[in-house]
């Protein structure tokens, strides 16, 4: 069975998976969210470094659930609560290490 060349389970193409498409999704999702979040004010870090922010909470938070089965419900759900909290944490350090810069001098 095993030597006549086929596989003991049907093997599926690598972006035929359902993880390949969530992750996608996920990524435009958290891009969106980053974009909309500098749009209607609520950060101020620049378009770009909030869509990079965003994304990068995102892929944390995406490969750290697939590792240790966390999740808060559907891919699209993790997506926005990982982009809020890299969107809220980063520059909450940022703008900690500044005030703290100043205190110096």
């Amino acid at each position: 069975m095993y030597f006549s060349g086929e596989a003991p389970y049907p093997r599926e193409r690598f972006w035929e998976s359902n993880a390949m498409m969530s992750f996608f999704f996920s990524m435009v999702l958290g891009g969106i969210f980053g974009y909309a979040s500098e749009r209607l004010g609520f950060t101020h870090n620049g378009y770009v470094p909030s869509i990079i922010i965003a994304m990068g909470g995102t892929i944390l938070f995406f490969f750290v659930g697939r590792m240790f089965g966390i999740s808060f419900g559907p891919p699209g759900v993790n997506a926005l609560i990982a982009s809020a909290g890299a969107l809220f944490l980063i520059p909450t350090e940022v703008a900690y290490r500044r005030r703290n810069k100043r205190g110096r001098r």
